[in-house]
């Protein structure tokens, strides 16, 4: 039900808008350029769903050799301790648990691409025992909001465009994105504890204060690593222990006598399937959003925030990096745009141009994982999905500008 509040208000909003910019600032281009961009957020979430057809097929092929093989269940008796806390409804060492580590790790690597196939099927497995298919159980909230929450280790992607835009040291964002996402993701994560009073005991203290020491280490490793080091070793490191489970599948496949080809075409027919289904789910929302933005309605309350600061005395040099942390839950590609729009305007070592680089990474794309991920499993009522995922969100931005101002200002 919330998700379809907020879906209707992106065009009520926008066409409130637009109707102001028409009559009062006399902007005859308003509503055509709504219309057409309504019409290319259509075209690009079909067109992101193909691109999503071979990796799902990818990636899912290879699940299914996993779980032939029992690396997957194998998983699920490792992490069962921690997993049947944060997942009571979950039966011990269910084989969702598995898929749920692998995207969770594969977030945690800045591998996109091989997260979404994952979490699609923890989806999948945890819906087998949903006694209500179309409202989310607490089991599947508390998985979306750790996705969504986008524990990142290892940044690639922002690295990568910092390099490309000529950034002196484009690793520098590495140790503020680690620090606000893990403040995120810690957020969400005891926000739905709460809401589905899950109690913190000594096991789920534990695996937090792990988390935390986890992250220190490698906050402790990098900072000892030249600058110029820090993308390159930390993309080889993603990439080469992606390469290194898809060889332990494999492996496992072999060693459990199973017909490792097969399995993989069995898991991609799969994967096509799922990305045939999540089009529609796709399509409105980017549809919704590429509303929003195009009527000005984003402009306007990025403009009212900055007015609001500098009323109140206190520096506004953040307020050209809200853009995309407004648009961070609402579209990956759009939030990628106005990093990018950031450091083209304010320069690519810019307080402003890092900080938007920071506020990209800290969390995930909330509504668009909502509806992907509700999506294929046909889920309607999120419940408190939206709320739990959107409170992360918050925290990492705000843990983002704070850090962000201790690093680079």
């Amino acid at each position: 039900m919330v998700l379809n509040w907020i879906w209707i208000c992106f065009f009520v909003v926008a066409f409130a808008v637009a109707l102001v910019k028409l009559i009062f600032l006399g902007d005859m281009e308003v509503f055509p350029e709504i219309m057409n961009k309504a019409f290319d957020g259509a075209k690009n979430g079909f067109e992101i769903s193909l691109g999503l057809t071979g990796v799902l097929a990818l990636w899912m092929g290879i699940m299914k050799i996993g779980e032939k093989g029992g690396v997957v269940n194998a998983l699920a008796r490792l992490l069962s301790p921690v997993f049947v806390r944060l997942f009571p409804e979950l039966p011990k060492n269910h084989p969702a648990f598995g898929s749920i580590f692998m995207n969770l790790a594969a977030n945690m690597l800045g591998l996109d691409n091989a997260a979404t196939p994952m979490g699609l099927k923890a989806m999948e497995q945890m819906q087998t025992l949903n006694k209500d298919s179309r409202t989310a159980t607490n089991a599947q909230i508390m998985f979306l909001v750790l996705n969504t929450s986008g524990l990142t280790l290892i940044p690639v992607s922002i690295m990568v465009y910092r390099a490309q835009m000529g950034a002196a040291q484009p690793a520098d964002v590495f140790l503020p994105i680690l620090l606000a996402t893990t403040v995120s993701t810690l957020v969400g994560m005891l926000a739905t504890c709460l809401v589905q009073k899950i109690r913190i005991d000594k096991v789920l203290l534990l695996f937090i204060l792990g988390i935390c020491a986890f992250v220190s280490l490698v906050v402790w490793g990098f900072s000892a690593m030249p600058q110029v080091k820090i993308g390159p070793v930390s993309a080889n490191i993603a990439n080469i222990i992606l390469f290194g489970i898809i060889i332990l599948f494999i492996v496992s496949g072999i060693r459990s006598k199973i017909n490792v080809y097969d399995a993989f075409i069995e898991g991609a027919k799969d994967g096509f399937t799922t990305a045939v289904r999540i089009i529609p789910y796709l399509i409105a929302i980017l549809v919704g959003v590429a509303v929003f933005r195009a009527s000005g309605a984003m402009d306007w309350i990025t403009g009212g925030i900055g007015w609001i600061v500098s009323e109140c005395g206190l520096d506004t040099d953040f307020v050209g990096a809200l853009p995309t942390a407004l648009m961070k839950p609402l579209s990956g590609g759009g939030a990628r745009g106005l990093m990018i729009d950031a450091m083209n305007t304010y320069g690519v070592d810019s307080f402003t141009g890092r900080l938007a680089c920071s506020i990209q990474g800290c969390t995930d794309t909330t509504f668009y994982i909502l509806a992907v991920y509700f999506g294929s499993v046909g889920i309607k009522n999120t419940r408190h999905a939206v709320g739990c995922g959107l409170l992360a969100d918050f925290a990492g931005i705000i843990a983002a500008i704070f850090i962000a101002y201790i690093f680079f200002k």
